[in-house]
């Protein structure tokens, strides 16, 4: 059964609640220096009376925060009002800001084999106010000189299984602080109905996206995702064409994420059919990732990963490759499940 919002609980309350009533109520839960409903002061006091017996000033219940050896990472465990579990990260990133990493699940059925959610299974989807407390939990963390200035949804759950709350919810942030749309990424493994259905939804903010391939071998990406299918690889490049042909601009591309294997994905000839693969599409920003010890694989040696860059860009294919955070306490990709830096 869906949870109700606070949105919703306040419009019960107050049906014919003013439209400005209802901007200074979502502009003041996005105000850190407010800790209550009794801090909101441009609300009567019969109002807050009321808002304070239905409404949770938060949904989500900080149990642990771990920072990392450099001071660069934190993690923090949040638990929901039904007593589930799950993980958001802050970091540092180049500008000197903050980038923060929110979860959009509590678990995963996506099954990736290279990641420690997807061996949590799928409990259920976060409501939009948990998705939204994220954001309001880390802007409290943070010193008041200091910003958030980006968001990346790739945290715990696959985003688009959970599409509408996580459509609403970022809507709600875009509209609430000073983040703007391409500043904030989704990060898919390949949800492609949900995938169509942004290209004519209304009520879809046009964020970037980022699309986890890891292999433009159909068979490999099977073994390592087990959401994928036979034509996926096909289906994909059909719909980036119709994505960049919808949304893409200068500042509004495409990432395919490529996280190196060792022995899986990461030789001379994945590098070329990858380069291959892109250049037939268009805009496309591949961001080569390395693995983050689950368990079950290896990293490449360092040799391998520049070698394996090095054929991208001697292709002509726009590729990064991203920065790994907070692995000494399990707050890097794919190692999010419910905090096993407890020690």
């Amino acid at each position: 059964m869906q949870m109700k919002t606070r949105n919703e609980i306040i419009d019960q309350l107050f049906p014919k609640l003013p439209k400005f009533r209802n901007n200074q109520i979502q502009t003041a839960l996005f105000n850190p220096q407010n800790k209550s409903w009794d801090d909101l002061s441009t609300l009567s006091k019969e109002m807050r009376s009321e808002i304070v017996k239905s409404v949770q000033w938060t949904s989500l219940r900080c149990f642990k925060i771990v920072e990392s050896s450099d001071f660069g990472t934190r993690k923090a465990l949040l638990q929901t009002q039904d007593m589930h579990a799950i993980e958001t990260v802050l970091m540092k990133n180049k500008r000197e800001q903050w980038t923060i990493c929110i979860s959009s699940q509590i678990g995963c059925a996506m099954g990736c084999a290279f990641c420690a959610t997807g061996k949590l299974g799928l409990i259920r989807n976060l409501t939009v106010d948990e998705i939204v407390d994220q954001v309001r939990f880390w802007q409290e963390q943070i010193k008041p000189d200091e910003r958030i200035s980006n968001i990346v949804v790739m945290g715990m759950g696959e985003p688009l299984v959970n599409y509408e709350n996580v459509r609403d919810a970022l809507n709600l942030i875009i509209k609430y602080t000073d983040i703007g749309k391409t500043r904030i990424t989704v990060s898919t493994a390949g949800v492609l109905p949900r995938m169509r259905q942004i290209l004519t939804d209304p009520l879809w903010p046009h964020v970037r996206f980022a699309i986890s391939l890891h292999s433009v071998d159909a068979q490999t990406r099977k073994k390592i995702m087990l959401s994928s299918y036979p034509t996926f690889l096909d289906d994909l490049a059909i719909w980036a064409k119709n994505y960049l042909k919808t949304y893409g601009n200068r500042r509004h591309h495409l990432t395919f994420e490529y996280l190196l294997l060792s022995g899986i994905n990461d030789s001379e000839t994945d590098a070329k059919k990858l380069a291959n693969y892109v250049k037939k599409i268009g805009n496309i920003k591949v961001n080569v990732l390395i693995y983050n010890d689950t368990g079950l694989f290896h990293a490449p040696s360092a040799e391998r990963i520049f070698e394996f860059s090095k054929v991208l860009q001697d292709c002509g294919v726009d590729s990064t490759r991203r920065r790994s955070m907070g692995s000494d306490i399990f707050a890097a990709c794919g190692q999010l499940a419910k905090i096993k830096s407890q020690t």
